[in-house]
């Protein structure tokens, strides 16, 4: 079976090398840039699963799947790729603030510990961490106390409390990508990077639409599956076969600050996160952490879809927000800024994993807004799985 991938960010290549281990299959990426230079590239790689508020349904099923993945993948792809992943396996944190949602009341017997009452907020972690429990998962809620025996670096005057979640990672993206991409052609995989895809040759079939040619710049395939995991060029691709899957650019914005030594105890680095705005300190796993990622800004397009300028009023109040956590970020260096864009669907939730309405043989995997790296391994799962049902 002849498989053609278009898009080549985190979930194009976590599908890739997820079917290449299917016997059988003859696969061939193709993406006009090199691999991870899109939202991949834009993207601090908090891992959010166990931490989210999800708790059934197929939201928290992926989010769940994938961080039980990511432990397995880590460790063969940097074997087969002999590159070393930037992996922090010490958690995510996440501040409470008196801005944090109101409690609900409390109903008891969910936890045999008393219920934490540090702030606003509170109890409905605790509710959750006794649901993590009973799913085989680990969530701390902690007091102020607590949170400054662990992490001296923050101040607690802006903070109620604070809950862990040991099992959430963070990891970098790009890294990742390119490893995925080395083991997926270590198994067969052809990857055509500066190739742009022209459009598609489809055959009417009786109700439904076959593809049974993708044409690019470098020439015709033949194809039995197509999968359009093109993020934002998702859009565009879909327009051509007249069932336009609209996918708007939010942008993000993120700051590099260099400390030059690791913040509070460096042998407690987790992710640290709290009104949206994250601290993250870079390389962690293998070097000592000396600088931090800060971001990300949510800037929406214009009602026309378009993205706008970067909001520098908005970035600095990120900046303010993580000095408010952190005092001493404040005398840290910055020494660059970024920005990117996140793909974000159109008036349906992310992502959009489906076979694309009016195609037998064409599916989709795109729009995870700002969870793709979260989510890329349960969606490579999920895409094996749709394929394999039909082979």
């Amino acid at each position: 079976m002849y498989i053609a991938i278009i898009g080549c960010g985190i979930v194009g290549a976590a599908i890739a090398y997820e079917l290449s281990q299917v016997p059988g299959l003859k696969i061939t990426v193709f993406d006009q840039k090199p691999p991870a230079q899109a939202s991949t590239g834009a993207a601090l790689g908090v891992l959010m699963g166990i931490i989210s508020h999800k708790t059934k349904g197929k939201a928290w099923r992926m989010r769940e799947q994938s961080i039980a993945i990511y432990e397995e993948w880590v460790p063969k792809l940097e074997a087969v790729s002999g590159r070393k992943i930037p992996f922090n396996r010490q958690g995510i944190l996440m501040l409470l603030t008196p801005e944090d949602p109101p409690n609900p009341p409390y109903q008891g017997g969910l936890n045999s510990n008393p219920p934490y009452q540090g702030g606003q907020g509170g109890l409905q972690w605790e509710n959750l961490a006794a649901i993590r429990a009973k799913q085989g998962w680990q969530l701390e809620v902690w007091d102020t106390a607590k949170l400054k025996q662990a992490c001296p670096q923050l101040n607690a005057e802006q903070i109620t409390g604070a809950v862990y979640s040991p099992c959430d990672r963070q990891l970098d993206p790009t890294t990742l990508t390119l490893a995925l991409v080395d083991a997926a052609m270590s198994n067969g995989v052809s990857f055509k990077f500066g190739v742009e895809v022209n459009g598609f040759s489809p055959l009417s079939m009786n109700s439904e639409e076959v593809c049974q040619y993708v044409e690019t710049s470098a020439g015709k395939i033949s194809v039995d599956k197509v999968i359009i995991s093109a993020g934002l060029g998702s859009t565009a691709l879909t327009a051509q076969l007249n069932q336009k899957i609209d996918i708007r650019p939010v942008l993000g914005q993120a700051i590099h600050f260099h400390v030059g030594h690791a913040l509070g105890n460096p042998d407690f680095q987790p992710a640290i996160t709290g009104d949206d705005v994250h601290i993250v300190p870079c390389g962690a796993g293998i070097v000592p952490a000396t600088d931090y990622w800060v971001g990300a800004t949510v800037e929406f397009p214009n009602t026309d879809g378009y993205s706008l300028p970067p909001d520098t009023e908005l970035l600095k109040s990120v900046k303010q927000q993580a000095i408010s956590f952190c005092p001493e970020l404040k005398n840290a260096t910055i020494t660059r800024t970024w920005s990117g864009l996140r793909p974000r669907p159109e008036g349906r939730p992310a992502p959009i994993i489906e076979k694309l309405p009016g195609y037998s043989n064409i599916l989709v995997a795109t729009g995870h807004y700002r969870n793709g790296v979260l989510l890329a391994p349960a969606t490579a799962v999920t895409i094996r799985e749709m394929i394999i049902s039909n082979i």
